[in-house]
């Protein structure tokens, strides 16, 4: 099954439960999805989807350390709840020992030999990681690796 297709049957078992805030984040979810579509002329695969919730992801991190900068726990508590959601439809994570094996890997395909190729380096990794590891920690293991 699609994720797109997946997302909209979860949608549907909300509606069901009367799951009102699961529901309202799978609605939010799938506006995003469908805007994009609609700016893009085009129907989204599984990885432009993925693509839509690291971008809904990141803006509730953000969110989430606003809210709780300003004292706003209730708010915070509100986008933790989506970001909850937004993850259970992300591939599964990379550890940080399988991240470490890519960089590598990427960094000998690539002949990077200092920190001023790091930009080949994450070209590569992003291709390939996509989804599936945070690239900020991806980043940090590169820029680790290229300055030994």
């Amino acid at each position: 099954m699609a994720l797109k297709e997946r997302i909209t049957e979860d949608m549907k078992a909300a509606m069901r439960s009367r799951d009102a805030a699961r529901l309202s984040a799978i609605r939010l979810l799938l506006a995003a999805i469908k805007q994009k579509e609609v700016d893009e002329r085009r129907e989204l695969g599984d990885a432009d989807v993925v693509s839509a919730i690291e971008k809904m992801i990141k803006q509730r991190r953000d969110s989430i350390s606003q809210y709780e900068a300003a004292s706003r726990q209730d708010l915070a508590d509100a986008e933790k709840f989506e970001l909850s959601v937004l993850q259970a439809y992300m591939p599964q994570q990379m550890d940080a020992s399988e991240i470490a094996n890519e960089v590598d890997a990427a960094v000998l395909e690539s002949g990077a030999s200092g920190p001023a190729d790091m930009g080949k380096v994450m070209a590569l990794l992003k291709a390939k990681l996509a989804g599936r590891a945070d690239m900020g920690a991806v980043s940090s293991a590169v820029k680790t690796r290229l300055s030994r």
